[in-house]
């Protein structure tokens, strides 16, 4: 955990408890600490922004070019990972923090950069453009409990179950991959179908499940935190 500011003069905690937290961390700040001076947080925020759009685009090339869509989500992934996950470190290692704007500006590029990415999904014949907007849809709903969370509770929750960010972008790329040579898979039940709407069915599962496990969390904590007084009867 690493403690920042918040909007206004709060200071909250993020929390970040995924599998490959560690490492990445580490290797962040090695990066971070190499980086010349001239590019700097802003600089990597519009190239998450811009790469995130990119794996959109390359999602929807999937109708035409698969392999070659593959290849262009494999690159676009990784730098938006690039990007949106070394600005905060950049910010703080060379001591040019500002919170309020970093907070704002980072989480407004995650929610616009998902959904380019869903469009494009929506638009590919890897997913069914209804489970892409069920998915979208509950992405933005765990992110705005996220962002409500953090508000009122100080502790910004990163990841859930030991998946963050990092671990998705892998396991899109895995998928994006799987589909380059082959975009369904049998299911005994079902027969054949498309690995990404599996994809989506599992996603759409672990989302709900963490809006509601955070809500419940955050509601619990704060009505503890919050007890409303009990009068106490007046001698006579």
């Amino acid at each position: 955990m690493s403690r920042i500011h918040s909007a206004g003069s709060a200071i909250h905690v993020r929390a970040q408890t995924s599998l490959l937290a560690n490492t990445e961390r580490r290797l962040l700040v090695w990066i971070a600490g190499r980086l010349p001076r001239v590019v700097n947080a802003d600089h990597l925020s519009a190239l998450g922004l811009s790469a995130m759009a990119g794996a959109g685009f390359s999602f929807g090339l999937f109708r035409y070019t698969p392999r070659l869509a593959a290849a262009g989500v494999v690159m676009a992934l990784s730098a938006n990972w690039f990007g949106d996950s070394l600005d905060g470190t950049v910010a703080r290692v060379r001591h040019q923090q500002r919170p309020r704007y970093g907070y704002y500006v980072d989480h407004v590029i995650d929610d616009a950069g998902t959904t380019t990415l869903f469009a494009g999904l929506a638009l590919s014949p890897l997913m069914h453009p209804v489970m892409a907007l069920a998915v979208l849809s509950a992405y933005l709903l765990v992110s705005s409990e996220s962002y409500l969370a953090t508000n009122a509770t100080g502790v910004f929750r990163m990841s859930f179950l030991g998946w963050g960010p990092t671990e998705l972008r892998l396991l899109l790329i895995a998928g994006a991959i799987k589909a380059a040579s082959s975009p369904v898979v049998d299911i005994a039940a079902l027969g054949r179908v498309r690995l990404f709407d599996v994809g989506g069915v599992a996603a759409l599962g672990g989302l709900l499940i963490a809006f509601a496990v955070s809500a419940i969390r955050t509601t619990r904590a704060l009505y503890i935190a919050e007890r409303i007084p009990v009068d106490t009867p007046r001698a006579a």
